[in-house]
């Protein structure tokens, strides 16, 4: 299983064709062959900013084929040591961010994100990047 970031989703489903096409691909075969880990709040960050409702709800109608894995106390107190850690090295990332990173570390996925941020991340703790 991996876990797919917000960006590549948004690369994905962007309606114009300037889109990373290698990306694109990557996430569909990863769809086809159920590899896809999906967390709540990246589900949430799909649907914002999705006006038309019609849309919205046909999106979030398939976005409900890949269930969220559960969070737990451990996995938001592991993020905020991570956000903690990453503060005093002078590393910014989102408290999403940091949640995507500890259940990445809790379940051994890998994380396949353009975000750059995570590349900081990956050189204070031990985090798995999909390339």
């Amino acid at each position: 299983m991996i876990l797919v970031d917000t960006c590549v989703w948004s690369e994905a489903l962007r309606k114009k064709k300037n889109v990373n096409r290698e990306a694109v691909e990557k996430l569909t075969n990863m769809i086809r062959e159920n590899q896809v880990a999906m967390i709540g709040p990246i589900r949430q960050e799909i649907l914002s900013g999705v006006t038309n409702k019609k849309v919205f709800l046909d999106l979030q109608e398939k976005l409900r084929f890949f269930p969220d894995i559960v969070f737990t106390e451990n996995n938001y107190e592991l993020a905020a040591e991570y956000f903690n850690l990453c503060r005093r090295k002078g590393v910014q990332g989102s408290n999403t961010d940091f949640l995507i990173c500890s259940i990445s570390i809790c379940h051994d996925l890998p994380i396949f994100t353009f975000d750059k941020d995570f590349l900081n991340f990956k050189k204070i703790f031990k985090l798995k990047l999909y390339s």
